[in-house]
């Protein structure tokens, strides 16, 4: 047949056009193991909680205070000061690995208290603050603590294995 009598013609009833759709790509989503979440979230918590201190060094009250060998809540700044403060600061650190290596049950409990005794100082240290920095960065501190102590409630029970016969 020749090309031009095709044209002519049209399609036949037996021949069918294709037709092209297009469809959305599905994306599977995975679990992430607790423990996982758990260290990602004291990552996080730790990253706010040092930018909010290193921000604070450009404001002249703390920088001053700093130079002076004071906080700007009037305490000294001297070995006990200072070692008080890295033990503050170690343990939400050590959490990071603490989240990964504890075995569920400790890891539950350690990781409610911890999260929840860190959420009331970091509330506590709000008190009398103006700055909007140090808000925001608290509240976002309190919001991942706050994630923190519900991730390790809701942590999902043991799966007992069925008895084999």
């Amino acid at each position: 047949m020749k090309r031009q009598e095709y044209a002519a013609r049209g399609p036949q009833p037996e021949e069918q056009i294709p037709v092209t759709t297009t469809t959305t790509r599905q994306y599977r989503d995975t679990q992430v193991d607790v423990k996982l979440v758990l260290c990602a979230l004291w990552i996080a918590m730790l990253f706010v909680f040092a930018y909010v201190d290193i921000f604070g060094f450009l404001r002249a009250d703390v920088l001053n205070a700093a130079l002076r060998g004071k906080v700007t809540a009037g305490l000294t700044v001297n070995q006990v000061f200072l070692t008080f403060t890295l033990i503050y600061i170690l343990l939400p650190a050590l959490m990071v690995a603490l989240s990964l290596v504890l075995k569920p049950r400790v890891n539950r409990i350690v990781n409610i208290v911890v999260s929840l005794v860190y959420l009331i100082t970091i509330i506590g240290l709000c008190i009398g603050e103006t700055w909007v920095y140090y808000l925001l960065g608290s509240f976002i501190e309190v919001i991942l603590l706050v994630a923190i102590a519900r991730t390790a409630w809701k942590w999902p029970p043991p799966q007992i294995a069925p008895k084999l016969p």
